[in-house]
């Protein structure tokens, strides 16, 4: 079993120039001049940036989808990717439970809440390895892998390669950081994020909590980490 809770994120594909692609998606759409000419400017990295803020700014989001970005992601639970495969515009390829069988112990995540109460732990554990015990009874009876992963949980770990182009990582980002989020997809996109910034420091203001970008919460219930936005209208 993975002792560590955290997921393994590595960046393994982005563009080679991704801040001048995105500057020259933006500037085609108000100037005269060809892309390719754009893209071979000599403009500065202040100029490209402000220009790009500004169309961003706009919702002109369009021009941040020509950016496509890999992830190999490991040591996380099928829970947590259960939620990830929602989001839209992406691509998956996932360890298959169907045609990789378990072969004694299958690793697992322990929530933290579990993991800190040792009395619970322990049943947890426990329990992991019965399930254990049933999965490997069907499959040496014969059984399937497919059929016997009936009896697998949602803490099973997992990996999975995702693909996914810029406007939706900050879309993803802006929900999924937010304090309100389920833990384990939290650190699972603020490592993908962390893994980008190390690449494009420029992104980081855009890959945060949407709160951050917007000012204020707009969830129901807030963590008070900005004010609401019906807060801001009654000033």
């Amino acid at each position: 079993m993975e002792e560590n809770n955290k997921p393994v994120v590595h960046l393994i594909s982005k563009p080679e120039n991704m801040l001048k692609t995105v500057y020259t998606a933006c500037r085609t759409c108000y100037s005269a001049d060809t892309p390719f000419n754009i893209y071979n400017s000599t403009d500065d990295e202040e100029k490209m940036l402000k220009l790009i803020e500004r169309v961003i700014s706009s919702g002109h989001y369009s021009t941040i989808e020509h950016i496509q970005v890999t992830f190999a992601i490991s040591n996380v639970s099928r829970a947590c990717t259960h939620q990830l495969v929602r989001h839209r515009h992406m691509s998956f390829s996932q360890k298959s439970q169907r045609y990789v069988k378990e072969k004694g112990q299958f690793d697992y995540l322990i929530p933290p809440t579990i993991e800190r109460n040792k009395e619970l732990k322990e049943k947890f554990v426990n329990f992991m390895g019965e399930i254990s015990k049933l999965y490997c009874e069907f499959t040496d009876a014969g059984i399937p892998a497919e059929d016997a992963r009936a009896v697998l949980p949602n803490a099973a770990a997992t990996s999975i390669v995702a693909s996914l182009n810029l406007r939706e990582l900050i879309h993803i980002a802006n929900l999924r950081l937010c304090s309100r989020a389920q833990y384990e997809i939290r650190q699972m996109v603020k490592a993908m994020c962390d893994e980008l910034i190390k690449e494009e420091p420029w992104l980081k203001p855009y890959l945060v909590p949407k709160c951050e970008r917007y000012g204020f919460c707009d969830e129901d219930k807030s963590c008070g980490r900005k004010p609401k936005l019906d807060e801001i209208k009654a000033l």
